[in-house]
């Protein structure tokens, strides 16, 4: 769901750079994926350490060395507020375990933040939590 007093230029940027974002996750493109950050950008993932800056890439990469992910993104709700935007998105699909091939569900929520710089939108913060337990 959108929010229909945002302007549509900033909705279909801003959605444009998220299916950017998931295919990067289901390519497994680390480089790619860092690239959508701003310069000052913060990635909050699960179970590892906050990464900032060039730091973003590697937290990339070793989520990649780890797991195989098929997800897809829905936009639950978008907000811009000048060159600030937050969005809030549901993925659901799969993730197989590199180490042992196994396969299962996979469920999250996830909060952007997204500054524009120099015309272009960039992620400036974002976190994710599962919606359902490991193995549940």
């Amino acid at each position: 769901m959108t929010n229909t007093t945002i302007a549509t230029t900033d909705a279909q940027a801003i959605e444009a750079l998220l299916s950017t974002y998931e295919r990067s996750l289901n390519s497994a493109d680390a480089e790619l994926a860092a690239s959508l950050y701003a310069p000052d950008g913060v990635f909050m993932p699960l179970f590892l350490p906050t990464a900032t800056g060039d730091g973003i890439v590697g937290s990339y990469r070793q989520i990649f060395e780890a797991i195989k992910l098929d997800i897809a993104f829905e936009t639950d709700d978008l907000s811009v507020d000048g060159d600030v935007a937050h969005v809030v998105t549901r993925s659901q699909g799969y993730v197989t375990v590199r180490a042992d091939g196994a396969t299962a569900p996979e469920s999250n929520r996830e909060l952007f933040v997204f500054t524009r710089r120099e015309g272009e939108w960039k992620i400036a913060r974002y976190m994710f939590n599962k919606t359902s337990p490991a193995g549940a």
